[in-house]
């Protein structure tokens, strides 16, 4: 059920007609744009002085935050950090006869507000009345896929009942803050002010970590109205452009921002490269530039989009994440990674998560080429040695890979998360395995890969211990990916990506056994990891037939989520952390994750009696945790349940199921919904180099289709009453299909089987 539906349901807008003081974070969350480069929360050009969060990020400009703990650790990080509030660039004051336009104090009527997700605008509207006299106010705004440092703003104003005076201030304003600053600092300084361009870089930072420079400069295009001057301050500059329009008349100004990092180039030259783009793109008319960012977008739908007939939330939803995705990432940059916030706000740092290897590799491999998934790898082999900085830093050997990171060192600050929640660096094992599984190519992991696994291989290594009463190794202080559970030992997940991963290195070795030498393995060394694989302790439950969490999670009170009054939901926002620590309830897919991962090792009897004990006690409190078990559930047959967890994921944020919304969307999981249709409801799996599918449909949805690339060739898959494939382009291939193996030269069609059991 929807918690808090802000916006109409339409297959390819956001929109609404009401401006929702009570929610107006949540309603800039939900509009945020971006290209990859840069990207905004949808705040108002104009002023609004209610409560709100001015958000505008660039990519990789991050910065140290000084680690603010109640006690201090051996071994945590000194600094957290954090992508910071760039400067304000989209602001442009609008004055009516002298006085501010404000959409908090005014009377705001005919308002509407829309996100054109296929063509990536944001505009808004409204009729706005000062002493009496009413004029139309419209916006346009879009970040440049064609031109990723600008930013096109097109604001008109029409007088509707007399003349009136105007007055527009477009301005550049760097005097912004982080709302999730330790100690309250601002992280800018002034380097350079002109009427039109600012340049500022951030503070000094005792950590060694560069400082960053950036440059905004502005081209205003005005109608209607004269320049009467500017105001240059160091952090603040703007031009002013004022006149008097009649009845009918529009005044209109074309704003457009080009902004420069020092990423990019020279620290020194980081102003004249900003105005080097600004001229170019001041020669086009804001049209041009519109038509060349929307083609972009339309070429990036032709591949992508997910097309759901019957349930237009449901394809409401689905692009609205992959929107959001792209607007955030598309891999063009091997120096950048998918924060779980993207653009949209500052909770957990911008920073990067297990979330990319886990969840969204598998979406960027089917729907990019094979280089967009090689720039996610490469940023983890690049910061390799950040990452052996952190095992050493633990008292390990190896590499362990960090929870939150811009360098590849861990600036994650909770015990519990820094020292503990380990399984985090299977899953960058595991990416490397599943683009090596899906693609074919082995290059990468033998060129890079094999560093990679080695160094996690061996943090395993040492952090397991050797139980000699029992004959076997044991790992114990970890934290599952549950995390309402801290501090356990055995976590079964955490065990099977440990000898996962030292088995998948193992195997790996022998493709090239001439890196041995290379990465300094003895055979003493491999032998104790095999010894490893053979004893590691797994707990298991005979009578129930289950993988256990950890050693004593049966000695818990097990009860499901449906004994809870609705009023306890969500856990994490009303019962203590102590009262949490000591539940049955699960955070997200723990067992259940590794059963995921690794689908082919289990019997589909051992998915059913997992699945049917944890899923019960689950609250789906992590935006990670609905997709894993909608897939799961799929291939058990279970399709309501599949469906009622897809639309949780699909419409996470557009319905802000967990209550959180307003901080930022929840951009890593937002695969969730595309892996629940691609995995879970046409059952794609690619195992022993072949590709399947399996496909389900939904009974509320009439039909489903969708296009992936695999190893060179581009499929169309359509589900209705039949199943349809086609090999758009490419070499003939041989797969399967509901476990028959077919030869797909052009297209394949079949009846869907069990759809007796959509229901089920």
């Amino acid at each position: 059920m929807a918690n808090n539906r802000l916006f109409e349901v339409d297959e390819w807008k956001i929109r609404t007609n009401h401006l929702d003081k009570e929610n107006r974070r949540l309603q800039e969350s939900l509009t945020s744009i971006g290209n990859g480069y840069m990207g905004m929360r949808g705040n108002f050009e104009e002023q609004y002085s209610g409560d709100h969060h001015q958000g505008s990020y660039l990519a990789g400009v991050w910065y140290p935050d000084k680690t603010r703990v109640g006690w201090w650790k051996n071994g945590y990080p000194e600094y957290f950090g954090k992508v910071i509030n760039a400067m304000n660039f989209i602001k442009v004051d609008l004055f009516i006869d002298g006085e501010v336009v404000d959409l908090f104090t005014d009377t705001i009527m005919d308002f509407t507000l829309e996100l054109d997700m296929k063509h990536g605008i944001l505009t808004k509207s409204y009729l706005v009345e000062k002493n009496e006299k009413q004029v139309r106010v419209e916006v346009e705004r879009f970040v440049s896929l064609d031109q990723k440092e600008l930013c096109v703003i097109n604001m008109k104003v029409t007088s509707l009942s007399d003349s009136v005076h105007l007055r527009f201030v477009p301005t550049l304003d760097s005097q912004v803050k982080n709302e999730d600053a330790n100690y309250e600092e601002m992280f800018w300084l002034p380097v350079a002010a002109y009427s039109n361009q600012l340049v500022v870089e951030t503070k000094p930072n005792d950590f060694g970590i560069e400082q960053f420079r950036v440059a905004a400069t502005m081209t205003n295009r005005v109608t209607h109205l004269e320049n009467t001057g500017s105001l240059v301050t160091p952090m603040q500059v703007n031009e002013v452009f004022e006149g008097t329009i009649n009845v009918g008349e529009t005044a209109a100004i074309e704003k457009l921002i080009v902004l420069t990092t020092s990423r990019d180039g020279e620290i020194e030259s980081v102003g004249e490269r900003s105005k080097e783009i600004s001229v170019k793109v001041s020669e086009q008319s804001v049209d041009e530039l519109r038509v060349q960012h929307e083609s972009l977008w339309l070429e990036r739908w032709k591949k992508a989009d997910v097309v759901i007939g019957g349930d237009a939330a449901a394809q409401q939803g689905i692009r609205f994440n992959l929107f959001q995705l792209f607007s955030t990432y598309y891999g063009e940059d091997e120096r950048l990674n998918i924060g779980p916030k993207g653009f949209t706000g500052e909770k957990y740092g911008g920073a990067t998560y297990w979330d990319t290897e886990a969840y969204a590799v598998p979406l960027y491999l089917a729907l990019t080429d094979q280089s967009v998934t090689k720039n996610l790898l490469s940023y983890r082999h690049n910061q390799l040695s950040g990452a052996e900085h952190n095992s050493r830093q633990q008292g390990l050997d190896g590499a362990l890979f960090p929870m939150v990171t811009f360098t590849g060192v861990e600036c994650h600050n909770e015990w519990e998360i820094t020292f503990e929640e380990i399984h985090r660096n299977g899953a960058i094992a595991y990416a490397i395995y599943n683009y090596t599984n899906y693609t074919g190519d082995k290059e990468y992991l033998i060129d890079k890969g094999l560093d990679v696994l080695t160094g996690i291989s061996r943090f395993w290594a040492s952090r397991v211990h050797y139980n000699c009463q029992k004959d076997q190794y044991m790992m114990h202080g970890v934290t599952g990916p549950n995390e309402y559970e801290n501090n356990v030992n055995n976590n079964w997940y955490t065990n099977k990506m440990a000898i996962w991963t030292l088995k998948y290195t193992l195997a790996s070795l022998e493709l090239a056994p001439e890196k041995k030498l290379v990465l300094n393995l003895t055979d003493e060394e491999l032998r104790k990891w095999q010894e490893i694989i053979e004893k590691m302790y797994f707990p298991y439950d005979e009578e129930r037939g289950i993988f256990i969490q950890h050693d004593t999670f049966l000695d818990k009170e097990l009860r499901p989520v449906t004994d809870l009054d609705p009023s306890d939901l969500p856990l994490n926002q009303k019962w203590s952390w102590d009262r949490i620590l000591r539940s049955p309830f699960i955070k997200q897919a723990d067992v259940l994750q590794g059963i995921y991962f690794f689908q082919d090792e289990f019997t589909i009897e051992e998915k059913q009696r997992n699945f049917d004990f944890y899923e019960p006690m689950t609250v789906h409190e992590s935006s990670l945790s609905p997709s894993i078990h909608a897939i799961l559930a799929a291939e058990l047959n279970k399709m309501d349940k599949a469906v009622e967890l897809y639309e949780r994921t699909a419409r996470l944020d557009l319905d802000n199921y967990n209550n959180d919304t307003e901080d930022g969307l929840h951009i890593t999981s937002m695969t969730g919904s595309w892996l629940t249709i691609i995995e879970g409801f046409a059952g794609m799996r690619t195992t022993n180099d072949t590709l399947a599918f399996s496909p389900k449909l939904p009974r509320n949805w009439s039909h489903y289709g969708f296009h992936i690339n695999y190893r060179g060739r581009l499929l169309k898959v359509m589900v209705e009453q039949e199943a349809t494939i086609e090999l758009v382009s490419g070499e003939p291939l041989e797969m399967k299909v509901y476990n028959q193996s077919i030869l797909l030269s052009s297209s394949y069609t079949c009846q869907i089987t069990h759809t007796e059991s959509a229901g089920a």
